[in-house]
């Protein structure tokens, strides 16, 4: 997901680790942290099982294929594709994503919220794809990534600043989310091996669920994203 790449310098000091170091900083995020170990150790997985761009490796370990869904009944790829990735690049760009990104939104929802915005954000994105291949709005034979959860973590954001967007520089934030979101669009127009479908999906559900889960009054509310 190229928009992580961004990502740092559009959030301003959303995520930056505490000069106490990094331990402490996951230490306050620990859904954060758990879910960057899952995502590595599925790699390590898939690279045991050889060529991560073949299709057929993709296919016996979990990859999204609407067909196998809808026909064949495998809903469990739905939830496994989420953590397998189309390499190392793909794999860091969603990391360092979750990295930047989700520890604030962590902070200021909890930690159980933060999964549950993740998780399911994530298979919505990928349940989207189904029903558009379906219906043919879409072509996709295989995908794999947890783009669409990182979408929804975006969204959850966009969701959280909604509702507190009076608080000190909630409108400026706001802002660079829908930066962050122009960036990613632009991106998966000029891209067509990218699935622009998974991630306005994961996207929707994100923002949806940010303003279901977000607390409506948040201790700390005018610090969050800082240390």
């Amino acid at each position: 997901m190229p928009a992580s790449h961004h990502a740092s310098t559009s959030i301003e000091g959303a995520a930056q680790p505490s000069r106490v170091g990094r331990l402490r900083y996951f230490r306050r995020a620990p859904a954060v942290f758990t879910l960057i170990f899952l995502n590595a150790a599925a790699f390590l997985f898939e690279i045991s099982f050889g060529d991560w761009n073949n299709p057929e490796v993709l296919h016996q370990i979990g990859a999204l294929e609407p067909y196998a869904v809808v026909v064949q009944g495998e809903y469990w790829r739905l939830f496994t594709a989420l953590f397998l990735h189309g390499g190392f690049a793909h794999l860091l760009f969603n990391l360092f994503a979750l990295y930047v990104l989700g520890p604030p939104l962590e902070r200021s929802i909890g930690a159980v919220r933060f999964a549950v915005c993740y998780l399911i954000s994530g298979l919505a994105s990928s349940a989207g794809v189904v029903v558009l291949t379906v219906i043919g709005l879409v072509q996709v034979a295989q995908l794999v990534g947890a783009s669409g959860c990182i979408m929804g973590i975006v969204g959850a954001w966009a969701g959280f600043l909604v509702l507190h967007r009076y608080t000190p520089d909630a409108k400026r934030r706001l802002a660079n989310i829908f930066l962050i979101i122009a960036i990613q669009t632009a991106f998966d127009l000029s891209t067509p091996q990218v699935s622009m479908a998974a991630h306005l999906c994961g996207l929707i559900a994100g923002f949806i669920l940010g303003l279901i889960l977000t607390p409506r009054a948040v201790a700390g509310v005018s610090d969050f994203g800082r240390d």
